[in-house]
């Protein structure tokens, strides 16, 4: 299949280097496709002065993955959020790819990559691939917070200071995605129901683990009713 966008407003050089690593890495699953979407969550535009914003999503789906959704957005024209989540389909054994971005004007004060476990055994298949992953460049490494348990033990979240730090950021999204495109081409479907309804407890408690994140509705509550956010974050960003 081949993909077509609509060029992102965000003119961002580190996001746009990211958005396009992960985008070129997604035209290689088997059966891309796009996912049917309300309308109006792709674009969410407000040009109130004080109270600018705009939010792209893109939603796909493919062999492996019930879910590839990828999130850029700006607040405010300071606040600047690259966030994705590839989830598998149960029936498959994948781990949950998530990465994400924060920048607040020329400071990346948030950089996180991983590929979390999606089931009890799973992270023994792939975690020694991304353990040999060099991460030795970076400086200031950040701790993972409290509701972080879903993580696997090779989850990058750190800050990122210099040009060389944000270049190596991108080469090890790269390589994860790298890995992550690896284990969806070996996958094959189960059958054992009760493998995959382990697999759909597993992603049931990444996105309520998730949701504890207070700074994501924090952000949102700033600019949308308490409502609206509810409902965005649990039928857009971690639906399950």
């Amino acid at each position: 299949m081949s993909e077509s966008f609509t060029k992102t407003k965000l003119n961002d050089p580190l996001i746009l280097d990211l958005l396009q690593n992960i985008r070129d890495h997604r035209s290689m699953l088997e059966d891309l496709e796009s996912i049917k979407v309300d309308p109006n969550l792709i674009n969410i535009v407000s040009n109130e002065i004080g109270r600018e914003l705009y939010i792209e999503n893109e939603f796909h789906k493919a062999k492996g993955f019930r879910k590839l959704h990828i999130e850029v957005a700006e607040f405010s024209k300071n606040l600047k959020i690259l966030h994705c989540v590839f989830f598998p389909d149960p029936k498959f054994d994948i781990p949950i790819f998530g990465m994400d971005l924060v920048k607040i004007n020329d400071i990346v004060s948030a950089a996180i990559v991983d590929l979390s476990p999606a089931s009890l055994n799973q992270g023994v298949k792939y975690e020694k691939f991304l353990s040999e992953v060099d991460k030795s460049s970076f400086d200031s490494l950040r701790e993972i917070p409290k509701w972080g348990e879903i993580f696997s033990k090779n989850v990058f979240f750190a800050s990122l200071k210099s040009k060389s730090e944000k270049n190596d950021f991108c080469r090890v999204v790269d390589q994860y995605l790298s890995i992550l495109i690896t284990l969806s081409k070996e996958a094959k479907p189960e059958l054992k129901e009760e493998i995959i309804q382990e697999r759909i407890d597993y992603q049931k408690n990444y996105c309520v683990q998730q949701m504890k994140n207070e700074k994501t509705s924090m952000v949102l509550l700033k600019y949308f009713d308490e409502k609206w956010v509810n409902n965005y974050i649990k039928t857009v960003l971690f639906d399950f």
